[in-house]
């Protein structure tokens, strides 16, 4: 099987660039491919500890969990953009890395295909 990179670059309330990036993510998962997830601008919210899951709004805590535990999934949040949103490392969920965006690059060097959903 091939690995899918994903950069995941969400604009603020109502983007559904990371609900499918999730949902792409654990599709190809499921059919046995490797997936890098980026999580970039206001996506990064995704990777805050302390979210609770409300009726008519997105939670993908679980499905990362889940995706995590299959060891063939990465996910990583932009240092950078979670320390503007007040996002510190000890608010970090612990499947997520922090990192630069070199990682994101060199995953995008070592994929088979490279996706880029978001910036809208």
């Amino acid at each position: 099987m091939g690995k899918l990179t994903i950069g995941t670059f969400a604009s603020l309330v109502g983007s559904y660039a990371m609900d499918f990036a999730v949902k792409l993510s654990e599709a190809a998962i499921n059919k046995g491919h490797e997936v890098d997830l980026w999580l970039s601008g206001n996506a990064t919210m995704l990777s805050k500890k302390g979210q609770k899951s409300f009726q008519d709004y997105s939670y993908h805590l679980k499905t990362i969990e889940g995706l995590s535990s299959t060891g063939r999934f990465n996910i990583a949040t932009c240092d950078a953009c979670s320390e503007a949103r007040g996002y510190h490392k000890d608010d970090t969920i612990s499947c997520c890395k922090r990192n630069t965006m070199d990682w994101y690059l060199a995953s995008c060097f070592t994929a088979d295909r490279v996706l880029m959903i978001g910036g809208d």
